[in-house]
């Protein structure tokens, strides 16, 4: 095995998996407050990517520049969802929160096929090609800037829920509804911006995925998948443990291609999740329940 191939994987890897746990981050957010999986969690990310890619084609917009824009379409859409459709299923038996949310993924998945057609889309900007060199290991630039801003964002987010007041109160409102709503604290308005922060968040990684992938209208299942295997890997509702399952899952799936072709890496994906789920099916770190 050729040691450097090894660590060029190892590092792409990484890179790959701080964009995974960011991910998963909005989707683990989501369970953590409310306790509803986000069946439609891909195919909001899907739709940033759309929103970045049209800003590209129409004002030559880089994709790392309309990163906060097209999150802001996606927060706006996912209050609107949660307003909408969650708040009035949250009560519900779990197995009837699955198909309004499923329904919400069809919908938006269609939406992307009227407005954009089925046809795949790759945008070549400025910095696609460019690499970086280290040594014999050669760094990709468009992954070393979505991994860089995928950390930020991470910490951002860390810092938001624990410094200011609405962090505070989505803390709350996610260990304890009743008593949340007994010191005036308006848990229905609560909910949506933690449902619309969890889209906002996905949404930004998607446009950070933007410049590595060819962009579908179908492709937001595959994540949607991806998501739910690292929010389980890391424990369900564990912010942290979302970011680094992404990283675990990112570098298990890029050194699995020195031993098995490259299509097979969703392969290597469940076959980590089979394992977790029977010798931790908590999540690495997940309590006792």
């Amino acid at each position: 095995m050729d040691p450097h191939l090894a660590l060029q994987l190892i590092i792409q890897g990484i890179l790959l998996g701080g964009i995974y746990g960011l991910i998963a981050l909005g989707l683990s957010l989501i369970f953590g407050v409310m306790g509803v999986i986000n069946f439609a969690h891909g195919q909001m990310m899907v739709m940033a990517m759309y929103v970045s890619y049209w800003l590209f084609i129409l004002l030559s917009l880089d994709p790392y520049l309309s990163l906060v824009g097209a999150a802001a379409a996606v927060f706006v859409l996912g209050y609107l969802i949660q307003a909408t459709v969650v708040n009035r299923i949250l009560d519900y038996p779990e197995a009837m929160q699955v198909l309004p949310l499923v329904a919400m993924g069809l919908i938006l998945e269609n939406m992307a096929l009227l407005f954009w057609g089925p046809d795949h889309r790759s945008p070549q900007t400025a910095l696609s090609l460019q690499t970086l060199w280290v040594g014999p290991v050669m760094i990709d630039v468009s992954r070393l800037i979505a991994f860089v801003l995928a950390i930020a964002i991470t910490i951002l987010i860390f810092i938001f829920l624990k410094k200011t007041n609405i962090g505070k109160c989505i803390r709350a409102a996610a260990d304890n509804r009743t008593g949340a709503i007994l010191v005036g604290i308006d848990v229905d308005r609560i909910y949506n911006t933690s449902f619309a922060l969890g889209a906002a968040t996905t949404g930004a990684a998607g446009v950070l995925l933007l410049p590595l992938m060819p962009l579908s209208p179908h492709m937001g299942h595959d994540f949607t998948l991806t998501a739910f295997i690292v929010v389980i890997l890391g424990g369900m509702g564990n912010l942290i443990g979302a970011l680094v399952g992404g990283l675990i899952l990112g570098l298990a799936e890029s050194v699995a291609t020195l031993f098995l072709p490259a299509t097979l890496k969703q392969v290597v994906s469940f076959s980590l999740l089979v394992v977790i789920m029977l010798f931790r099916p908590q999540g690495l770190f997940g309590g006792k329940k």
